[in-house]
């Protein structure tokens, strides 16, 4: 065996120290294949400096070799070279071999720097000097994905696919499926999660897979999805909102209450899981535990308005007055305003005869809800009871535009 034979065994069969020292004897030969075999064999051992030191030689030798300029540039990269390494691959020519390689590599520098335009006009140039080339045109896919332009990558992954088996190892059908839920074509993208998911049955995978099967109504495929997530990585806590809905949407409540719970054992701080937990434990009549819940979530995240709203929908309903006009005060000391608040509120104080502090309330509410039925009834009763009949029979006039088959509403109006 050659030294760098002798020290690639020696590396595979774990004698780490002795496989570097014969790559070190090996790195002094004159074979310049060799030696970037050596430098590819540090790179990959995380020797960037030795590795560094070898390619410069050989660059040194081979000014105009495109390949050892990309592989100089990627270690670069890894060194936080990022200037040095796009000047390197800029001077590689087109009729190179590797440019192709090299205006990809460019791409992904610019878009590191956030410089999008122009690592998109790199990887145009590319795909118009070989408009054949998969790579490119997958490059070009998965550039407009990453950016957020989802209809703009599927032309290009869609013909990427075609070509798949010269994408080795490239999970360009869960790429295409990626783009096609972006965009709201679920039933699409689950064709292509179902091609794909099993070549790469990654976390990332199965959460799209599982996403886009619950959004296309799909939720027996998307519990199936999810679930699996669970079991590979329990740690990918974005899975559980959506696994507890689907449960949900089955009427499985315990068993979404079960994953909502596992959820909260992952993400201590998730205050969705908290507002969900809560909806359903109401769903369940365990009021209890629903208002607990919903709590929690507002403790986590005082911000959370749809669990504001629904605990103040419930201590409405459970004519709580005091503990919703308690939470009503709390939110406004974080700085919340929201109408729906002002409503109840306002509903809280004329229930407590109040109506003082109710009317002012009620105004706030009116330009949110001037189109609400349910609003401008209750708004006009109160204009009743605070002695404001003509308001009050100007907004049962415009409830009754709203609603014209409310004969109760007209009989009201004619006695007055």
């Amino acid at each position: 065996m050659t030294l760098v034979e002798e020290a690639i065994h020696a590396i595979e069969a774990g004698e780490t120290e002795k496989g570097l020292k014969k790559l070190e004897q090996a790195s002094h030969t004159d074979n310049h294949e060799e030696k970037f075999t050596i430098a590819e064999l540090y790179y990959e051992l995380g020797h960037l400096k030795r590795a560094q030191s070898l390619m410069d030689e050989l660059l040194l030798l081979y000014p105009d070799e495109g390949s050892l300029s990309v592989f100089a540039a990627e270690m670069m990269i890894d060194d936080e070279k990022e200037d040095e390494a796009i000047e390197l691959l800029l001077d590689i020519k087109p009729s190179d071999e590797a440019f192709l390689q090299a205006q990809i590599l460019l791409a992904d520098l610019y878009q590191m720097q956030a410089l999008d335009e122009v690592a998109e006009q790199k990887l145009i140039a590319a795909s118009e000097h070989a408009p054949d080339e998969v790579i490119i045109t997958y490059g070009l896919g998965e550039f407009y994905l990453d950016r957020g332009d989802y209809s703009k990558s599927i032309p290009y992954l869609k013909k990427a696919v075609a070509q798949r088996d010269e994408l080795k190892g490239v999970p360009v059908d869960l790429k295409l499926a990626e783009a096609f839920s972006a965009t709201g074509e679920f039933e699409e993208a689950l064709q292509y999660y179902q091609r794909g998911i099993d070549d790469s049955m990654t976390p990332d995978a199965l959460f799209g897979f599982g996403f886009t099967a619950y959004q296309a109504g799909d939720t027996t495929l998307a519990i199936e999805q999810l679930e699996a997530l669970k079991s590979l990585d329990s740690d990918f806590t974005s899975l559980y909102p959506y696994l507890a809905k689907a449960y949900e949407t089955e009427n499985r409540l315990r068993e979404a209450i079960d994953v909502l719970k596992g959820g909260m054992t992952a993400d201590e701080f998730n205050d969705q899981l908290h507002l969900l937990a809560g909806k359903i434990y109401f769903k369940q009549q365990d009021a209890e535990q629903g208002e607990h819940h919903l709590r929690q979530a507002l403790a986590l995240n005082p911000s959370n308005m749809e669990a504001l709203q629904t605990l103040a929908a419930y201590l409405r309903h459970d004519e709580q007055y005091e503990e919703l006009l308690e939470l009503s005060a709390h939110a406004r000391s974080y700085g919340e305003e929201d109408a729906m608040l002002d409503w109840y509120e306002a509903f809280a104080f004329r229930s407590t005869d109040e109506y003082e502090k109710a009317y002012p309330l009620y105004q706030e509410a009116l330009a949110a809800f001037s189109e609400d039925p349910d609003f401008l009834e209750e708004y006009a009763h109160f204009l009743m009871e605070y002695g404001l009949r003509d308001e009050a029979a100007s907004y049962f006039r415009k409830l009754i535009e709203l609603k014209p088959d409310r004969m109760d509403i007209i009989e009201l109006l004619e006695e007055f």
